[in-house]
């Protein structure tokens, strides 16, 4: 493979190079992943995350397996072993059965080319999702946001951190309200560290302190992203996203799902069939990082630890996506139409 650059993922001469999630903030580790096995386990234990950058890193993973000189039947065991690391967010399973498809067609060389491909698209996207969200920021906005969105989860800009920083970029100035995003901090320990890296105005609040601020109109938008996107709209989204939509649709304030169409799963009819991954007990009843691990609960307390929760399209102000923007309410007509088109890609710009 050639060599290839991000915040979060790179190729250097061959090599599979990943920045350990788990160690930010505190500590910018690279890690090597040479195996199938290796990029599993990397995903599983979320050194890389992020809907996007998982299915770019596991594209990658395959390539350099088929570079590696792996037949078809190793391939698509390899194949089913990805996918099944997390199967929430859509992107891995896409971004591999592409490759699949190419390989049937091309060979190992086309399956190679493919990954950068991929590579080079999802930094395309974020651009384009960029572009399309920032008009949505008027100067000075103060900007709610959950979970990380950045370019650590995505090889270009982002999604919906992208937005805030292109609007940052823009000399709007918004201010961003940081949701820690329990249980394993990727606000507080991620968007954080990406907002000082690109010098926005932020603060970390505790995701139980998003309603007070909404009360007193200290929050003018809310910008997230998303896992999977079903056919009518419904999505999944890292575990509290559907507190906040219900907060901001009480609270009247604009609450906008930022994604590209990898993420779109048009053969998933409602949120009821999206599949969501429940993680370890340990992440709950304690915290761990580069500090080590802490527990805080009783050993024999069991926890509920669903990484995702689905939130409906209706309380969906926007879905600011490559190829334009859709509101919530017209989502599913938007999927249907491309269908009877016989595509699903790209989406068509509809404005709300």
């Amino acid at each position: 493979m050639k060599n290839l650059n991000s915040t979060a993922l790179k190729i250097v001469n061959g090599e599979i190079c990943i920045l350990n999630q788990q160690a930010l903030p505190q500590k910018e580790e690279w890690l090597t992943s040479a195996s199938i096995d290796d990029m599993c386990d990397i995903i599983k234990m979320l050194k890389v995350r992020g809907a996007p950058l998982i299915g770019v890193s596991a594209a990658l993973a395959l390539a350099q397996y088929a570079e590696q000189g792996a037949d078809q039947t190793a391939l698509f065991q390899a194949a089913d072993q990805l996918k099944a690391a997390r199967p929430t967010a859509v992107n891995l399973s896409y971004c591999v059965d592409r490759l699949l498809a190419t390989y049937e067609q091309s060979g190992a060389t086309g399956l190679i080319t493919e990954a950068e491909t991929i590579f080079e698209e999802d930094a395309i996207l974020c651009e384009k999702i960029a572009g399309n969200g920032a008009t949505f920021i008027q100067p000075g906005d103060r900007i709610l946001t959950h979970c990380n969105t950045g370019g650590l989860v995505t090889t270009g800009i982002g999604t919906a951190l992208g937005i805030i920083i292109q609007a940052h970029r823009e000399q709007k100035q918004p201010h961003v309200y940081v949701d820690e995003t329990r249980p394993l901090l990727q606000g507080g320990r991620l968007t954080a560290w990406e907002c000082v890296q690109n010098n926005i105005s932020h603060e970390i609040i505790c995701d139980n302190m998003a309603a007070s601020l909404m009360y007193a109109k200290k929050i003018d938008k809310i910008f997230l992203g998303a896992d999977r996107i079903a056919a009518n709209g419904d999505f999944a989204n890292k575990i509290g996203t559907y507190n906040l939509a219900v907060l901001a649709h009480y609270h009247n304030i604009p609450f906008y799902v930022a994604a590209p169409y990898t993420t779109v799963d048009s053969n998933c009819p409602t949120g009821d069939e999206i599949a969501i991954e429940y993680r370890n007990a340990a992440e709950v009843k304690g915290a761990s990082g580069s500090f080590g691990h802490v527990t805080w609960s009783p050993e024999a307390s069991p926890a509920y630890n669903p990484a995702f929760d689905v939130t409906p399209a209706e309380l969906v102000t926007a879905f600011i996506l490559d190829s334009g923007i859709l509101s919530g309410k017209d989502f599913e007509q938007a999927i249907k139409k491309e269908k009877r088109k016989g595509k699903e890609n790209p989406l068509p710009f509809v404005k709300i």
